[in-house]
């Protein structure tokens, strides 16, 4: 499989009056035509990754290294004008809020026609007629009468939609979804993500899909990388990460959801808080709510280790197993 993305050693980190370690050692790909879910809890460093990769992070109160490759292109190292095009048309975005990634003062047709004249050098009445060709593919009803609606006269389904046929508009390669459910109810939830699903396949895309619930992660991704700190802790298939997780983080994110749970059982949770990110890791970050924590896993940092084909944890546990095979 040929990878789209590669992260390799990423490291974020905001400055100001205080420091923050957002991501630290970083390492992704992105096959083609894959869906990989970025899974773990908020603060994790989950959408900083992904704004990373379209370079949309503050520049002088961040601080990045690391190598980012988006086919082929080095996107570290692109100027203004480099990122403007690679915006949109190589690789395109889903916000978490459409009421606030819109724009509220213009209608939903200008602004995915815009889109289309700034990155295909179309004419406003084709990139018009393009806005109204993407709500079609999206479903929005009326689709006609939407392209003269502007965001606050629509509802949060519909904007949702709207946010994925300007996303799609110059049809990118690579698609980020940045938790793109979450403030939907359950039933227009399911709605978009097997509309997302369907427009990855029918598209050929490639996505990163942002999430802390493994309710969706399990409707949409072919691949899991479970977060924690800023760190990736495990990675695998989801079959593999769903069925047999490594890392105990995984584990303890797998247990304290309601999906598949027998009614009247007690819901489980992982003890205690997410550390400060003050400091960059040295040792393992997870190590105090672990209940299966080793002394060494406050002494050093795990290793990547990886434990089958296609799969690695952060753990001393995989380190373990590892040197038993």
């Amino acid at each position: 499989m040929t990878n789209l993305v590669e992260i390799s050693g990423l490291n974020i980190r905001f400055t100001g009056e205080r420091t923050v370690y957002a991501v630290n050692d970083l390492s992704l790909s992105l096959g083609n035509s894959e869906v990989l879910g970025l899974l773990g809890e908020s603060g994790s460093g989950k959408s900083v990754t992904l704004r990373a990769l379209m370079r949309l992070l503050p520049k002088k109160r961040t601080q990045i290294s690391g190598k980012v490759n988006v086919m082929g292109q080095d996107v570290l190292a692109m100027n203004d004008e480099q990122l403007s095009s690679f915006r949109g048309q190589t690789v395109s975005m889903i916000f978490q809020e459409p009421a606030l990634a819109l724009d509220p003062v213009y209608t939903i047709g200008a602004q995915i026609a815009e889109s289309v004249v700034r990155h295909e050098g179309k004419s406003y009445a084709e990139g018009r007629a393009r806005a109204l060709e993407m709500l079609e593919v999206v479903r929005i009803p009326s689709a006609k009468r939407r392209l003269d609606a502007y965001p606050h006269e629509m509802s949060g389904g519909m904007r949702q939609r709207a946010m994925i046929a300007l996303a799609l508009a110059c049809r990118p390669k690579i698609l980020l979804a940045d938790e793109p459910t979450t403030a939907l109810d359950a039933t227009v939830q399911i709605q978009i993500l097997l509309l997302l699903r369907e427009l990855q396949r029918e598209f050929g895309m490639s996505v990163i899909f942002v999430t802390h619930d493994i309710g969706v992660a399990i409707e949409i991704c072919d691949r899991v990388a479970v977060m924690y700190a800023g760190q990736i802790v495990e990675q695998g298939t989801l079959r593999d990460i769903v069925r047999n997780p490594v890392h105990p983080y995984a584990k303890g994110l797998l247990a304290s959801t309601i999906h598949g749970a027998k009614r009247g059982a007690r819901l489980e949770t992982i003890p205690g808080t997410p550390p400060s990110l003050a400091e960059k890791p040295h040792n393992c970050s997870f190590a105090l709510r672990c209940a299966v924590a080793q002394p060494r896993c406050l002494e050093q940092l795990p290793a990547n280790v990886a434990v089958g084909p296609g799969r690695a944890a952060r753990c001393v546990l995989a380190e373990q197993a590892a040197a038993l095979s």
